[in-house]
């Protein structure tokens, strides 16, 4: 299995000097303005820069004057080492330099050390203009003989690369972040969907009713264990159908053991919705490579987050989960080796800490990890 093993970001905003251990599950907590939304957005940047979308990504930041360390530098770097089964890890390193209005992509490379080298195999060795891949038929470096876009990686313009190298670019650009599920009257989770074969609930929900018919017609297994996780956190719950609403759309409706007439969409409340959504997100076959997820405790009954930290946990199998958290409430049912502690250093960047390496054992003997980050134990306070 090809995982990204640890992460480096230096100049994003307030990630002036990270380096940080990937592990399957994630759980940021730290104080607001801390860097949790600064390391997912860092991420999406290397997500969209592999896969052709960084000019467009980094306009809707605001511009690299936006991204980059206020007052502090004048480039930022990102770093992925991907561990590849039966070889050395795959090493990846872009930096972008800020130029007026624009930016270049300063320095980037790909390499990979092999046993009995010193040096290591490089796939990508750029600098500014000078773009160089290794050719497989020259045995070499070589600068590219198609037009190349310049504002964009090399990563992600490469024709063809060692089967190792492919895999990098595509799970690197296979991250995906969701933000806290829009649950307003006019939410398109909200409206009639068409019907159409999806993997994915959709962003914001717009996916969510076709997505459950789909996994119920195609894979009973995982649809069952979304209603079985409803039947649990909602003891009146009984089941969910999704009656035609026009030429081609469906809706869905939920049927509570305590009504005679099934509950439509548009009218479940604002936690069940987002539970439901959330539920069926980490139950789907069609997650990314990294699933990022922000604040999904939103409106969610406290009771309702041990379950969803044990779905988290499960879906970790599948993808690498991180989340960002303001709640100790679901802190309470996390790990120490699952939650990454967050804090502001003197000069104003963020440190990321994994908790199982801060000694809290003596602690937790006493204390739930919830408790101790009250407490001020583990940090990750204002």
């Amino acid at each position: 299995m090809y995982e990204i093993r640890r992460v480096g970001i230096e100049g994003f905003r307030r990630l002036r000097d990270i380096s940080i251990e990937m592990r399957p599950m994630m759980v940021m907590v730290g104080a607001n303005g801390c860097g949790k939304t600064s390391f997912m957005d860092a991420l999406s940047l290397v997500a969209a820069s592999a896969e052709g979308g960084l000019n467009r990504r980094l306009t809707d930041m605001g511009g690299v004057s936006e991204t980059i360390t206020r007052g502090r530098q004048l480039d930022m770097s990102f770093s992925a080492d991907m561990e590849v089964p039966d070889h050395n890890p795959l090493k990846y390193m872009m930096s972008i330099a800020a130029q007026g209005h624009s930016y270049s992509v300063s320095q980037e490379s790909l390499t990979q050390s092999r046993p009995g080298y010193s040096q290591p195999f490089k796939h990508i060795e750029s600098a500014y203009r000078d773009i160089r891949y290794f050719d497989t038929e020259e045995g070499r470096l070589l600068r590219p003989n198609w037009e190349f876009n310049y504002l964009e990686s090399s990563l992600s313009q490469v024709p063809k690369l060692f089967r190792e190298a492919e895999e990098l670019r595509r799970s690197l650009s296979a991250v995906t972040q969701y933000h806290v599920l829009d649950v307003g009257t006019r939410a398109p989770v909200k409206l009639p969907q068409q019907l159409r074969p999806v993997d994915l609930p959709g962003d914001n929900g717009e996916n969510l009713v076709p997505f459950l018919f789909n996994l119920r017609e195609t894979n009973s297994e995982k649809y069952e264990a979304i209603e079985d996780t409803l039947r649990v956190a909602y003891p009146g719950f009984d089941s969910l159908n999704f009656p035609i609403a026009a030429a081609g759309m469906m809706s869905m409706t939920w049927k509570d053991k305590a009504f005679q007439s099934p509950i439509y969409i548009h009218q479940l409340s604002e936690g069940t919705l987002r539970f439901l959504w959330l539920i069926s997100l980490l139950q789907s076959p069609g997650l990314t490579t990294i699933t990022m997820i922000d604040e999904p405790e939103v409106s969610l009954h406290p009771e309702l987050l041990a379950i969803l930290a044990e779905l988290m946990r499960e879906a970790a199998h599948r993808t690498q989960i991180i989340v960002a958290t303001h709640s100790d409430r679901l802190v309470r049912f996390l790990d120490t080796k699952e939650v990454v502690v967050m804090d502001v250093n003197e000069d104003g960047g963020t440190s990321m800490t994994w908790a199982d390496t801060l000694d809290l054992d003596s602690w937790l003997a006493d204390y739930t990890l919830d408790e101790l980050w009250q407490m001020g134990r583990m940090g990750a306070r204002a």
